[in-house]
């Protein structure tokens, strides 16, 4: 049997290390089928970019956030897949529009 709270509490130790490391922030916007909008934080994590901070902001206006703190919720949860800003349809923005977004 899988013991879920040790790979829950790993997957937050993870998040958290990367989160609280002074390593340089990318931050992303991404625009979804129904009208939301992606937030994104990232950071380089042994050759891949990271995602530690994720928003959605949807067409009616709701905000979810989830990093280390709040992995997921009913809502949905934190990806656990590495993003390639070349390849994924990611649009950059400054990380003063990111922390407007997550400070909401």
């Amino acid at each position: 049997m899988v013991d879920l709270e040790r790979i829950t509490a790993e997957t937050v130790a993870y998040y958290r290390a990367l989160d609280e490391a002074a390593a340089p922030r990318h931050h992303f916007r991404h625009a979804d089928e129904q009208g939301g909008l992606w937030y994104l934080e990232a950071v380089a994590d042994r050759g891949e970019l990271i995602i530690i901070k994720q928003a959605q902001l949807t067409s009616a206006g709701q905000l979810h956030r989830y990093s280390w703190e709040h992995l997921e919720d009913e809502h949905g949860g934190l990806t656990d897949q590495a993003i390639a800003p070349d390849e994924d349809p990611l649009e950059t923005i400054p990380a003063e529009e990111f922390q407007q977004v997550w400070t909401r």
